[in-house]
């Protein structure tokens, strides 16, 4: 399902952050954003204010931090989390702003050795996941 199309043309904001999350992660948002059934009404509220933070507050901050330092940080929060499904995204995010699979594994050295092997190997799942998916192409 898609994002409401009245919502994002009403909210400038919200289609720019709609576009910088594309071109991060290398497709569109819309269909994890439309309303599910028993969802209620301010549902769309929350996605909408969470995806305006994200990807049009945070991820186009490059003052300090480039895009792809960004990334690398995200993935290792993401993972030592364990937020799995969110570490997915994060694992596509650095790839496509330019760290290495090499790169990537580092993070879950240091993962394991900051957080705990167990959960470094979990998430490790998922980026080895996104590699496969990468080299099936």
């Amino acid at each position: 399902m898609a994002a409401d199309p009245e919502n994002v043309a009403a909210d400038p904001a919200y289609a720019a952050a709609l576009d910088t999350a594309e071109r991060l992660l290398g497709f569109r948002l819309e269909r994890f954003l439309g309303p599910t059934p028993g969802e209620p009404d301010n549902a769309a509220d929350f996605k909408r204010i969470a995806t305006v933070h994200a990807f049009g507050d945070v991820w186009p901050r490059g003052e300090h931090l480039d895009t792809r330092t960004r990334a690398l940080v995200s993935v290792t929060i993401a993972a030592t989390l364990g937020v799995l499904e969110p570490l997915r995204g994060q694992v596509r995010i650095a790839l496509n702003a330019g760290a290495t699979k090499e790169e990537i594994v580092e993070v879950f050295v240091q993962v394991a050795a900051y957080a705990g092997v167990a959960r470094a190997f979990d998430g490790y799942q998922i980026a080895a996941q996104v590699f496969e998916e990468r080299a099936a192409g």
